[in-house]
């Protein structure tokens, strides 16, 4: 499987962004998806992740009620809708696959891995 993500910028606090992550592959809804976060010094965190079929999401505490992740099977993709930003959640964002249809929250259980896209949130 491979990940492309896009969708990152600058945005201002309060603001809103959409990230994608678009994977090849003709067994998407297989692969559990997360999303992961590294800032600058910080090492990588856990955002969000779905299950294979995308009705089962979790959500880290600090961005719980504020992003959103849905994926389309359809379309090879997983999005990540983040809103109310705010400038902690300043990082490289990171979407990943798990070649299992569960979720985890672990970094070290995903085998695949997008190439990252930053997003920057000013205040």
């Amino acid at each position: 499987v491979q990940l492309q993500a896009s969708g990152g910028g600058l945005v201002q606090a309060g603001g809103s962004l959409r990230l994608s992550c678009a994977a090849s592959g003709r067994t998407f809804s297989s692969y559990a998806m997360g999303w992961f976060r590294q800032a600058p010094g910080r090492e990588r965190e856990f955002v969000g992740a779905t299950t294979g079929s995308g009705t089962i999401t979790i959500y880290a505490d600090s961005v719980k009620g504020r992003f959103t992740i849905s994926r389309d099977n359809a379309k090879n993709t997983v999005y990540l809708q983040m809103n109310s930003l705010k400038p902690e959640d300043t990082a490289v964002y990171y979407c990943a696959a798990r070649s299992t249809g569960s979720y985890s929250k672990r970094a070290s259980e995903y085998l695949y891995w997008g190439q990252g896209t930053l997003v920057t949130v000013s205040s």
